[in-house]
């Protein structure tokens, strides 16, 4: 095979930890589709080539610590995990606290001790009493950049999120941030 055929680290996370696993069962038939899943609670699963580029942004690597925000399924969560592998760590956090449980039930079956899915507390935005880490997955449309979750980077730190439907990479330097932007996209609202 040559180098250029070769599957990436988001490939191959891909193929381990497959999204049928995290889909309720009337939608599991459709798991190979690319197209955004409902997971009940007017919650989707994204749809993998949205994931897929979402992850090769955010630029995850081994002992990694990573935050994903609005684990939904909790597929993300999962994906995550592969990248960061045991070294890293990976938490996951849902609004919906039935969306929770079941994401954490699905992670669990993966047998990756070192990602937890938590309910999210309402009146805070990602996990500051745990924070700094290196990478945030946001899986909801934000109506501003979110600042509250560049605080919880470390330097040098990457926060991939839709804001106002499209795709921003921020990253954290010394003098404070840079943004890229990386197309349109449509997300359920980050509350």
């Amino acid at each position: 095979m040559a180098e250029s055929d070769s599957p990436d680290a988001v490939a191959r996370a891909m193929d381990e930890v497959p999204r049928v696993d995290f889909l309720p069962w009337p939608q599991r038939r459709f798991a190979a589709a690319d197209e955004p899943l409902s997971i009940g609670h007017g919650q989707t699963n994204s749809q993998p080539s949205t994931v897929a580029r979402m992850l090769r942004l955010l630029d995850v690597r081994a002992g990694q610590r990573a935050l994903d925000v609005g684990s939904g399924s909790g597929w993300t969560a999962a994906l995550l995990g592969h990248l960061v592998g045991p070294g890293g760590r990976v938490f996951g956090v849902e609004l919906i606290p039935e969306l929770a449980a079941r994401a954490r039930q699905a992670v669990e079956l993966q047998a990756m001790p070192w990602v937890q899915v938590r309910p999210a507390e309402s009146d805070t935005l990602g996990l500051p009493d745990v924070a700094p880490f290196d990478r945030i997955l946001v899986s909801a449309d934000a109506a501003k950049t979110p600042h509250e979750l560049i605080d919880q980077l470390s330097p040098d730190g990457v926060i991939v999120a839709p804001v106002v439907g499209e795709m921003h990479r921020i990253r954290r330097v010394d003098d404070g941030v840079e943004t890229t932007l990386h197309g349109q996209y449509r997300f359920v609202p980050l509350h």
